[in-house]
């Protein structure tokens, strides 16, 4: 039950907490600590073990050499020759390294865009039911390997949405996410409007420390403002102020980043 906590509390990660609900997580993961001794690495061991176990399987196979964990690029994967590996290989030491690497893509992918979260609660019910022996390792890896696919065709999708860039497509998708019912036409509009948003704040607003002044702040909220008034009628008054705040904490953390 406490690994659950834990799984769950980091999946929140980087987004604030309750601190009464941060501080029960800290303290049921404390007590956990303090209650089962700290585990001794015996991966090596383990790893001996899935050897014998593949020999004794399959036949003696000579295999390659343990060079630890892999994170792979996915965008750069062949998934028919990883599956291939996967089948002939020690299965669980494939799924740790897919797995590292899936996370640390979705990580990646929604530092670019706050709308992608689902890829990470998607990833986090996978690693759950990894850890707790609900399904087999086939069906995990299986679904890292969907996962992953998904994850590539996103990392493209602005490309298929017609824009110009993923910050294009973040505007866009914070414009017309989560569950704005619109037509065709009207979802034409909105992306006119998040492609010409984004290309005069990137030209004529956001200037070198826009961040730093109230001035150029100011300018940056105005624009984005008179801008959202072109979309369509089916945003109200209320979801309009709030895409226009969502616009604005876009931009902002982006130039932080920067």
């Amino acid at each position: 039950m406490a690994d659950v906590v834990n799984t769950t509390y980091k999946a929140y990660l980087p987004d604030p907490i309750d601190p009464e609900l941060g501080q029960m997580a800290y303290l049921i993961r404390k007590i956990r600590k303090q209650m089962q001794p700290e585990e001794v690495d015996i991966s090596g061991i383990t790893n001996k073990v899935d050897l014998l176990l593949d020999q004794s399987v399959e036949g003696f196979e000579i295999h390659e050499p343990e060079e630890g964990k892999k994170i792979y690029d996915l965008s750069q994967i062949d998934f028919d020759l990883l599956k291939d590996k996967y089948e002939k290989g020690r299965k669980k030491i494939q799924i740790d390294n897919l797995k590292d690497s899936v996370e640390q893509k979705i990580e990646a992918m929604i530092k670019k865009n706050r709308t992608r979260m689902n890829f990470r609660d998607r990833y986090a019910e996978v690693l759950e039911k990894y850890n707790d022996g609900s399904i087999s390792l086939d069906d995990v890896f299986k679904k890292l390997v969907e996962l992953s696919k998904e994850l590539n065709e996103e990392e493209h999708r602005y490309v298929r949405e017609e824009l110009d860039s993923e910050q294009e497509l973040t505007v866009y998708d914070l414009l017309s996410k989560p569950d704005m019912k619109l037509t065709k036409a009207e979802i034409k509009q909105v992306k006119s409007v998040a492609r010409q948003l984004f290309k005069t704040l990137m030209n004529e607003k956001m200037v070198l420390d826009w961040t730093k002044k109230q001035q150029t702040r100011a300018g940056v909220k105005l624009t984005i403002k008179n801008m959202l008034d072109e979309l369509p009628q089916a945003y109200s008054k209320d979801i309009y102020e709030q895409k226009c705040d969502s616009v604005y904490n876009f931009v902002y953390e982006m130039d932080l980043k920067q």
